[in-house]
């Protein structure tokens, strides 16, 4: 007679939807941010007229990571709302930081659907131009300010998540303090949204903690589909 009650095989399911759902949005993220560097997207602060130049030459690469921006929404919430459920299912414990995480998540859900929607314009502005506009710009700029936004509003969805599943059991001790730390550059370089927007170097600040961001996600994702299985 078997002894796994109801209950363990619901906790062991939402355990790999989690896994899977982690594990598809590092994925997810790869292949983007392969994407736009395999075409030598430029830099905020590159000349507009290389900016142009790139992207009426790659319209087809900046369609790909935008697609790809849609799909990475519904996985970054599934997988918050579901840690908040297997959270709570623990005792409780880090139940405060799970539901943070949800609520900075909706904020960067948002915020990104705005640097996708700005970086769709720059692609519409450059369209047949030969040389750079004042619009074009202007829509870049605000491009790169949207992205100087993402940083601190993943930073906090970063730390809340990490400190939520380290509370709860569901990963290693490591991955709270590469939270910590991958998070807290994220709302750092996040401060320098107008410097940022103007071209600063201070973008890369937060290149740490994005890649802290994506090695945590397939930690995380690996350790639950393991553990459920």
């Amino acid at each position: 007679m078997s002894t796994t009650t109801l209950p363990d095989v619901r906790v062991a399911r939402d355990e790999q939807i989690a896994g899977a759902l982690a594990l598809a949005l590092a994925a997810s993220l790869a292949v983007q941010n392969a994407v736009v560097i395999w075409v030598g997207a430029p830099s905020y602060a590159d000349p507009m007229t290389e900016v142009l130049a790139f992207h009426a030459d790659h319209r087809s690469a900046v369609a790909i990571a935008v697609g790809l921006e849609a799909l990475n929404l519904p996985l970054l919430l599934g997988l918050l709302v579901c840690m908040v459920g297997l959270v709570e299912r623990r005792g409780g414990a880090g139940a405060a930081w799970s539901r943070l995480a949800v609520a900075a998540g909706a904020v960067l859900s948002a915020v990104f659907a705005l640097y996708a929607v700005l970086w769709i314009g720059v692609v519409l502005a450059a369209d047949g131009l030969t040389e750079p506009t004042p619009l074009l710009e202007l829509v870049w700029q605000m491009h790169a300010g949207a992205f100087a936004l993402v940083m601190p509003a993943l930073g906090t969805t970063f730390v809340a998540v990490a400190l939520a599943t380290h509370a709860g059991g569901l990963t290693a001790p490591w991955q709270r303090w590469l939270g910590l730390a991958g998070g807290g550059l994220l709302v750092v370089a996040g401060t320098a949204c107008l410097p940022i927007a103007d071209g600063s170097s201070l973008l890369f600040v937060g290149m740490p903690g994005y890649a802290a961001w994506l090695v945590w996600l397939i930690a995380t994702g690996v350790r639950l589909v393991r553990s459920a299985s």
